[in-house]
């Protein structure tokens, strides 16, 4: 028999034996269905998703896990939504740490998947807040670059933002840099750029989704309120918060009014909403790609890098290495009984 005939045999074995949404212990090849829930509240949520499961798998990544001392008392398969495939959560009672995320991502590479571990993840049927940035992560510009081309100091501003989002430059100075640069661009140039926005895949998707179940939905970015006004518009956000351009008789005079939304700004936007809203830590989620969105997604209950640079991948608390934000939802419906929380 063919590898490949063995690898489908052993897909089907695992989709006759996993029932979604139900929990099961895995002993030697033999999954035993579960009278009990995992409490969110406790342990460790080990989510594999984005990849095509079958034992050899599960298996594989049960080895790994105890490898890093990390016993697996229970595994779920489900399915958050039809546009996503099914993915395989791994329950983890007593964990003394988590994994680092690189480290997880390597290994994932090598099942042509995605691993993420969380804990007290949020709960998708309660209302919660999602935070998110913009540049990279609602959208997949980095708009102040695409301003300097139509300047023709693309190189030199792009340069500039690289560095800001590693954590290399000082966000707040990185940006009044950037932004004397654009100097007498056009508003109308502004506007066209403004009117073809290029949304990131699954980010409309999830927000609909997230609106369905009362979710609050916020900007909080380093980019420009234009942007993020046109960017509420496209996906129903409730709030942006964002940096204002200075415009002189329709051209950009260089300049930024107003305080910056930087990585703590972004931070009290949080922290604001979360308040405002009276959630309680669990049910808040910020998502973004750049080291000024560290702090922020430390605040949060869950914080997610999304097609973030291995720094920021290495400091958030789960990543979406590549394909659809749709995925957050893998992260946001791990199937835990209501009552427990």
């Amino acid at each position: 028999m063919s590898n490949a005939n063995m690898a489908q045999q052993s897909a089907e074995l695992l989709s006759s034996s996993l029932i979604l949404n139900k929990w099961f212990s895995y002993q030697q090849g033999a999954f035993t269905p579960l009278n009990t829930t995992p409490n969110r509240n406790q342990g460790l949520f080990s989510i594999a998703f984005g990849g095509d499961f079958n034992i050899q798998h599960i298996n594989s990544i049960i080895e790994f896990f105890a490898a890093h001392q990390q016993k697996v008392t229970a595994i779920c398969q489900y399915q958050p939504d039809l546009g996503l495939s099914p993915a395989l959560c791994f329950y983890i009672e007593n964990a003394e740490h988590v994994i680092n995320p690189l480290e997880l991502q390597t290994f994932a590479n090598t099942l042509a998947c995605q691993l993420v571990q969380v804990t007290c993840p949020p709960d998708l049927q309660k209302t919660g807040l999602l935070v998110m940035d913009m540049d990279s992560t609602a959208i997949t510009i980095e708009c102040i670059d695409e301003i300097a081309r139509l300047a023709n100091v693309y190189d030199e501003v792009a340069s500039v933002t690289a560095q800001a989002m590693a954590g290399k430059l000082d966000f707040s100075e990185s940006l009044y840099q950037r932004v004397a640069k654009l100097e007498g661009i056009e508003k109308s140039l502004i506007d066209e750029l403004k009117s073809a926005l290029p949304l990131m895949p699954g980010i409309k998707a999830l927000c609909q989704i997230l609106k369905q179940h009362h979710w609050y939905l916020a900007i909080a970015s380093g980019g420009f309120v234009p942007f993020a006004e046109r960017v509420q518009e496209l996906i129903n956000l409730d709030e942006v918060h964002a940096n204002v351009l200075e415009f002189k008789d329709d051209k950009l005079t260089g300049k930024v009014l107003g305080g910056i939304v930087d990585a703590e700004q972004k931070a009290v936007v949080l922290n604001m909403l979360q308040q405002k809203l009276g959630l309680e830590k669990c049910q808040t989620v910020a998502i973004g790609d750049g080291a000024n969105d560290l702090v922020m997604m430390a605040q949060a209950g869950l914080g997610v890098a999304v097609h973030g640079k291995p720094k920021v991948v290495e400091q958030a608390q789960a990543a979406i290495c590549q394909g659809s934000l749709l995925q957050l939802l893998y992260m946001l419906a791990v199937p835990l009984n209501p009552s427990q929380v």
